[in-house]
């Protein structure tokens, strides 16, 4: 694992990664899908009050709105957070997906995103080169300070990068003990793309109670929980949780004062297997809209 520069938020000591394109981002991040309205502009101030920087949400999570008044609500400056959405695949041809990126922006009263994205690659319909193209453009017209991708395989990538010359500086993938994406993260690391895990706790999971899991948490004082985003964290990935409570928003980042042992990361790993999506999303032939 390289090593990552330290920065404080608040009584968190959060490692930074740098991406490809200069853009230095927390190695944790908070997701936003599902929180909506009032009750959700709540548990995100609370994230940015429990030292969160870094929120994920998306045009379809129809929750951008949301997120634009937790941050004119919270007390932390809009320049120290980052915000990153993404972009829907029904709007992926050129012209639509410029517009889409200007909508996203009205919907969270934002002058700009730091990150942006392409939500999934639906290869059969064949756009997302197009997509990225208009994200290239976008990013020039001072909309997005840093671009990327979701859920898009090693020859994807390896297409926008030959088609366009920009490398993407994120790959938002599913990942957890299930599902490891040992090559795909091996293939993003040559590619100079950072990981970044979406349900990085399963979504509620087994994993959260297994036994195996607990014996390694006790041998740090943690939860299980903590020792699954340590996994993460030591495996070079960037995850991004999500949680309502306080509480557990601050637990989630209490996991940088210990550090898994060698045979503790292949014993959380060894739970991976091909078939261990969660809902057998393969980018491949999984379509959004």
């Amino acid at each position: 694992m390289k090593k990552l520069k330290e920065v404080t938020q608040l009584n968190q000591i959060i490692p930074e990664r740098v991406l490809n394109d200069g853009l230095k981002l927390p190695v944790m991040g908070f997701g936003t899908g599902g929180f909506k309205g009032a009750a959700g502009v709540k548990v995100l101030t609370s994230a940015m009050d429990a030292g969160y920087r870094l929120i994920d949400t998306a045009f379809n999570y129809e929750n951008e709105g949301t997120v634009g008044q937790a941050i004119r609500q919270s007390s932390v400056a809009r320049e120290d957070l980052l915000i990153c959405s993404k972009l829907p695949g029904r709007r992926q041809a050129y012209q639509e997906a410029i517009v889409t990126i200007e909508e996203s922006l009205y919907r969270g009263g934002l002058d700009y995103y730091d990150l942006y994205l392409i939500h999934w690659p639906n290869p059969r319909i064949d756009l997302y080169v197009e997509a990225w193209q208009a994200m290239i453009e976008a990013k020039k017209r001072g909309y997005i300070r840093s671009i990327g991708v979701c859920n898009f395989l090693p020859e994807y990538n390896e297409r926008l990068i030959r088609e366009t010359g920009v490398t993407p500086s994120i790959n938002q993938v599913e990942l957890h003990p299930f599902y490891n994406q040992e090559q795909q993260r091996a293939k993003d690391a040559e590619l100079g793309i950072v990981t970044e895990s979406w349900s990085p706790l399963g979504r509620g999971h087994s994993m959260l109670k297994d036994e195996k899991i607990g014996e390694i948490a006790a041998a740090h004082g943690k939860t299980n929980t903590q020792t699954i985003l340590r996994w993460h964290i030591q495996l070079g990935a960037l995850p991004i949780p999500k949680a309502s409570s306080l509480k557990h928003q601050a637990e989630n980042l209490d996991i940088f004062d210990f550090e898994l042992s060698e045979a503790e990361m292949k014993a959380i790993s060894a739970f991976s297997s091909e078939d261990g999506r969660l809902w057998g999303q393969d980018p491949r032939t999984h379509e959004e809209l």
